[in-house]
C-alpha cells in the first residue's frame, strides 16, 4: 500500500493537495491511518489487542468531512464505504439492518480485488483474444483435413498459417475494427433473480439470488458486434477465466477486516433521547444496534464471515441540535478522538477556488477546453466570487464550500450552453463580469434562497 511508505506529516501533504484548511482533522485521521501499518508489524499476540482509534469529525456541512475521508480511504488504496446513520432504523422497525454496510464493504472490497487480479491478467487476456477473434475471422480447416493427402495437407496448413499472420497484423494495426463478427453470450437476466435482488432478499445469510443464479440454466445468445467490442467482451471473459475467486476473496476479506474503513455520516441525528412526540423510530435503539459493529463482532456476508474488530470508523455530524455527549456513553467510549472542524469564510473560499489540484476553476476551465473555448479567471473574479459565497451563507444556510458550486454553475451558465458555438473565442471572468451576472441575484434574498 502507498501508505506504507508515509508518514503522518507526508499523508497531511497529500490531503493538502485537495483539501483547504482543517489541520487538525487531518492530523487526526493522519495518525490513525498510520497507526493500521504500525499494528501490522507487531507480534501476533498483540497485534489483536490494539484497537483502531475511531474518529468523531464535528462541522457543519460543506467544510470537508467527507472529502477528508474518502482521500484517505484513496491514499490507503482501502475498501472504504460512505453510510448515512440515519438511513438505518431500530431491529423491529422497517429500515436497513446496520450489518449491510458492512456486506457493502465486503462487495466493495471484492470488486477492487478483482479490478486488480483483472488488470494484472490483462496482457495475457488480450492475447487469448485475439486468438478467438482469428478464429472467428478464420475457422479452423480441420474438418476437411481427412481428404486431402500429405503434400495437400501441408500446403492447406501452411496456407492457413499465412493467411492468419496477415490477419493479425490487420488486427493488431486496427484495420478490421469495424468488421462485424458473430458472438454466443451467455444471457445474465433472469427475471427470478431480479425480483429477489429487488426485494431486499439480499441481506439474508443465505444468497437467494446467487443460489437461483446456480439452479436455472444459463441461456446462451448470439450476437453481432464490431470486432472493436469483441477483442473487450472476449478478453474479459478470458480474465475472468484466469481469475482465482477463491484466492480474490479471501485477499477481500483480510482487506476489509485489516484495512477497512466505514465513514459513518449524520451520526448527530441519531443522538439524543427519544422525544416524547408521538410515535418515532428510537434513535438510541440505532446507536445500541451500531454498537457491535462498531466494538466488534463477526458478520455474515455471501463471502464469508467477516471479522469488524479493526474496521475504522470515521463518524461525522454537524451537531447543531445535539452534541457528541447526548450519544450513549458506550457509543462514545469507541469514538475516542474528536476533532472540530473550522467553518468556512471568504479567505478558505478564495484557496478553494485556486490551490487544490481539483479546484472548481481549474475544472471549468478543463470542460471548456473540450469545446475549444479559454477561459480565464482573473484574481479579482475569484476574490468577487468568495465574498458572494460568504456572503449567501451568512444571509441563508451555511453549507460552506458547496455554496461556490452554486455560485459557479450560475456564473458560467451562459458560457456552458453557447459554448459548442464559440469554438475559438477566449472569455475573461473579472469582477464585472462576476457582479453582472450574479449581483441581482445576491441583493434579492428571497431569489437567491431558492438559486444559490
Amino acid at each position: 500500500m502507498i501508505v506504507e511508505q508515509l508518514t503522518p506529516k507526508q499523508i497531511v501533504q497529500e490531503l493538502d493537495k485537495y483539501i483547504i484548511g482543517q489541520k487538525n482533522a487531518k492530523r487526526a485521521v493522519a495518525v490513525a491511518l498510520r497507526n493500521r501499518w504500525r499494528r501490522q508489524k507487531l507480534p501476533p499476540e498483540l497485534r489483536d489487542e490494539v484497537a483502531p482509534k475511531n474518529i468523531i469529525m464535528i462541522g457543519p456541512t460543506g467544510v470537508g468531512k467527507t472529502e477528508i475521508a474518502r482521500r484517505l480511504a484513496k491514499l490507503a488504496e482501502a475498501p472504504f464505504i460512505k453510510v448515512e446513520a440515519s438511513k438505518y432504523t431500530e431491529v423491529g422497525y422497517v429500515g436497513r439492518d446496520v450489518e449491510s454496510m458492512v456486506r457493502d464493504l465486503t462487495d466493495l472490497s471484492v470488486n477492487m480485488v478483482k479490478g486488480e487480479k483483472s488488470r494484472e491478467v490483462e496482457p495475457r487476456a488480450q492475447v487469448l483474444a485475439e486468438e478467438r477473434v482469428l478464429d472467428l475471422l478464420l475457422p479452423s480447416s480441420k474438418s476437411t483435413a481427412p481428404a486431402l493427402g500429405g503434400n495437400d495437407l501441408s500446403q492447406q496448413v501452411e496456407k492457413a498459417s499465412d493467411t492468419r499472420d496477415k490477419l493479425r497484423r490487420r488486427l493488431e494495426e486496427g484495420k478490421l475494427d469495424e468488421r462485424s463478427v458473430e458472438l454466443e453470450l451467455t444471457d445474465r437476466v433472469v427475471p427470478m433473480v431480479e425480483i429477489f435482488s429487488s426485494s431486499g432478499l439480499e441481506e439474508m445469510d443465505i444468497n437467494i439470488k446467487d443460489m437461483l443464479s446456480n439452479l436455472l440454466p444459463q441461456k446462451k445468445k448470439k450476437r453481432k458486434v464490431k470486432i472493436r467490442e469483441a477483442r473487450k467482451i472476449l478478453a474479459q471473459e478470458e480474465a475472468q477465466k484466469m481469475i482465482d475467486m477463491d484466492e480474490v476473496v479471501s485477499e477481500a476479506i483480510r482487506r476489509v477486516e485489516n484495512s477497512g474503513i466505514i465513514f459513518l455520516d449524520e451520526i448527530d441525528k441519531i443522538a439524543g433521547r427519544e422525544s416524547a412526540h408521538g410515535p418515532d423510530v428510537s434513535r438510541e435503539g440505532v446507536q445500541r444496534d451500531l454498537l457491535p459493529i462498531v466494538e466488534g463482532c463477526t458478520v455474515s456476508t455471501k463471502y464469508g464471515l467477516v471479522k469488524t474488530d479493526h474496521i475504522l470508523f470515521i463518524a461525522a455530524g454537524a451537531f447543531h441540535v445535539s452534541k457528541p455527549s447526548d450519544l450513549i456513553p458506550e457509543m462514545q467510549g469507541r469514538f475516542p478522538i474528536r476533532v472540530e472542524l473550522d467553518s468556512l469564510g471568504k479567505g478558505d473560499f478564495v484557496r478553494i477556488l485556486t490551490e487544490p489540484k481539483n479546484a472548481l476553476t481549474k475544472q471549468y476551465t478543463a470542460l471548456l477546453e473540450t469545446e475549444k473555448v479559454e477561459i480565464e479567471f482573473m484574481g479579482d473574479a475569484i476574490e468577487e466570487i468568495a465574498d458572494m459565497a460568504s456572503t449567501v451563507n451568512e444571509r441563508t444556510e451555511n453549507i460552506g464550500a458547496r455554496r461556490l458550486y452554486t455560485i459557479m454553475e450560475k456564473l458560467l451558465d451562459e458560457v456552458s450552453f453557447e459554448a459548442p458555438q464559440m469554438e475559438g473565442a477566449r472569455v475573461v471572468i473579472n469582477a464585472s463580469y462576476v457582479r453582472e451576472r450574479l449581483t441581482e441575484v445576491i441583493k434579492d434574498q428571497d431569489l437567491s434562497r431558492y438559486i444559490l
